[in-house]
């Protein structure tokens, strides 16, 4: 690894609970590596899951896998109960609300699924993750821009299910360094895939088109992106938080390795213009053995909500509308309490 003074260390969280110094790393410089918030356990069950699910690194099928994705194996609401249950865990739902300042119940899920990614050798297809070109991902989110950088409207993470010691693969990132960072202007437009630049995701393919196209834009990304990056020294189970709004990039993995990673975003629910990554979660109805209505049905009042379910007191909820919900899911034994409570 090149530059280990530009580690990114993983810091425990504390209870359960990501720690104020966490939280103020997130919104000012853009990202917090994190490590036991979520149960070991259901770490190692999700890893098992993943690993019995895609190709060993050597299967000559695991050389056709150069972009990102599960095909559909592990989008929320997947067959994995360990992936579902890891995207709906209350830790995890109270860092996203602490880190926008809201409560659980006014954030919502947009991604959730599990990436490997093998160590190989870089192809010339412009679209391959081995060494990825540093962007934001906002483009394939929403329609619109972040707001200002005081005001974030999601949260993305990525947990990493090994270790960053055995298959390599850090996410670089470049910290935020106050309002006047030239690494962070305003708009956020320097990237490949916005504006006229066609999106390209090999690094080396991206950057000599804008070298020959763009070269202020090159030579700002080199000075200002490449330069400053930070490679996250993660262990199993550490979770990157980071925005939309974040410069960031995968590295390559180590030859003959694979590294799974579970992504997820979250964001504010008023946050229209954030568009869903996957099928509604209600496509995933009619499975045989109803795997999401029972998801659901035993679901907490919070974790209904970040999947759209509306919230107690919500003008959606009648009498009505209460005893229709509940018969849809009496078969999954639906406890709508908190919904009637607050309704009388």
């Amino acid at each position: 690894m090149s530059h280990p003074e530009r580690r990114a260390v993983s810091e425990p969280a504390v209870g359960g609970r990501l720690t104020a110094h966490q939280i103020k790393r997130w919104r000012t410089q853009g990202f917090a590596l994190v490590h036991d918030l979520l149960p070991d356990s259901l770490l190692q069950e999700t890893q098992a899951d993943a690993t019995a699910a895609f190709p060993d690194p050597n299967d000559p099928a695991a050389a056709n896998i150069t972009d990102f994705g599960s095909g559909q194996s592990f989008v929320f609401p997947s067959r994995s109960r360990a992936a579902n249950a890891l995207t709906l865990h209350p830790s995890l739902l109270q860092a996203v609300a602490d880190l926008l300042a809201v409560p659980i119940g006014e954030t919502r899920l947009t991604q959730s699924d599990i990436w490997i990614k093998y160590g190989r050798e870089t192809t010339n297809d412009p679209y391959d993750n081995a060494d990825q070109r540093i962007h934001c991902d906002y483009p394939n989110h929403t329609l619109t821009h972040p707001p200002a950088w005081a005001t974030p409207d999601a949260v993305e993470m990525i947990i990493y299910l090994g270790c960053e010691a055995d298959c390599g693969g850090a996410t670089a990132v470049v910290p935020r360094a106050g309002d006047n960072d030239p690494a962070y202007p305003w708009p956020i437009t320097l990237t490949p895939g916005i504006g006229d630049v066609p999106y390209i995701n090999n690094r080396a393919r991206a950057e000599a088109y804008l070298r020959e196209h763009a070269p202020a834009a090159a030579e700002f990304r080199q000075t200002h992106l490449y330069a400053r990056e930070h490679y996250t020294a993660y262990r199993f189970g550490s979770i990157l938080f980071y925005r939309h709004d974040t410069w960031h990039r995968g590295t390559p993995v180590r030859p003959g390795g694979a590294r799974v990673v579970a992504n997820l975003t979250f964001k504010r629910a008023t946050s229209d213009w954030i568009n869903v990554l996957h099928p509604g979660w209600s496509w995933s109805m009619y499975q045989p053995d109803q795997p999401v209505e029972h998801l659901i049905a035993q679901a907490s009042v919070e974790q209904r909500a970040v999947l759209g379910f509306p919230l107690p007191g919500s003008s959606y909820w009648t009498s009505d509308t209460i005893a229709a919900v509940a018969q849809r899911y009496a078969a999954q034994g639906i406890d709508m309490t908190p919904y009637r409570d607050a309704l009388e």
